[in-house]
């Protein structure tokens, strides 16, 4: 299995966290950069485990401050072997901490560099549709679109062929919208991921997150989309693996 959006060094002890997700069948982690020295911090733990992986970025609750003038350090830390995707990067119109202007800007900074070196984009979108999908209208490249919860957006997501990955609040039991957008995704472009340590799935809901808990999550989906857990697992493992060219 692999959990394709992790923020492992907001763990406690993520080192403990990937020996849990190891046992649990989870072999690959592609763990998030959320600022500079948190995309430095993804990298260390992708070059201290064998199947972690880092997608770096500035996010957008980040737009209004000094994080959002070090692109050219996210550019060079994207040269790193295990650097995969640009990201996450996006719009939030809850937590406005930065303007819509400002998240904007840095998201078409981050889009245009993400399509100058040929990687994908992990985007965050929260009640943002229409103008997350007018930011991603232009770019040419592959688009995952972080922890779904946005059924606005899913039109353009199937039109356009982005791969969708669904976290642990799609277990929740008022998200049946979501489950609902999950069953409409083609087979080859889902996702799943546990955003850890945050949105813990039902069954551990309560408790810090972590890459083991993605079991649960890869289960609600396969239960809303009428397939087998074991196989809907080796599905999107296989769907990370195209999306961000892992091995």
């Amino acid at each position: 299995m692999t959990d394709s959006h992790a923020h492992l060094d907001a763990c406690e002890e993520p080192a403990a966290a990937v020996d849990r997700a190891l046992a649990a069948g989870v072999t690959r982690i592609v763990t998030i950069g959320t600022g500079i020295d948190s995309s430095r911090a993804a990298l260390a733990l992708a070059d201290e485990h064998d199947g972690v992986f880092a997608s770096l970025g500035v996010d957008p609750h980040q737009a209004a401050t000094a994080e959002a003038a070090r692109l050219e350090e996210l550019r060079e830390l994207l040269a790193h072997p295990k650097a995969v995707a640009v990201g996450e990067t996006g719009l939030d119109n809850v937590k406005l901490y930065a303007t819509p202007l400002e998240q904007r800007r840095l998201f078409d900074e981050q889009l245009a560099l993400a399509a100058d070196l040929g990687v994908p984009v992990v985007v965050h979108s929260r009640d943002a549709a229409a103008e997350t999908a007018s930011a991603l209208a232009g770019f040419p490249g592959t688009v995952v679109l972080h922890c779904f919860s946005s059924p606005d957006l899913l039109p353009a997501a199937l039109e356009r062929g982005y791969y969708v990955s669904f976290a642990g609040n799609v277990t929740y039991s008022r998200a049946g919208e979501l489950r609902e957008a999950a069953a409409a995704i083609p087979r080859d472009r889902i996702l799943v991921e546990t955003d850890s340590p945050y949105l813990a799935p039902q069954p551990v809901r309560g408790r810090p997150n972590e890459p083991a808990h993605v079991v649960h999550t890869i289960a609600a989906l396969a239960e809303a989309r009428a397939e087998e857990h074991a196989e809907l697992a080796v599905v999107t493992h296989a769907n990370a693996a195209a999306a961000f060219r892992l091995p």
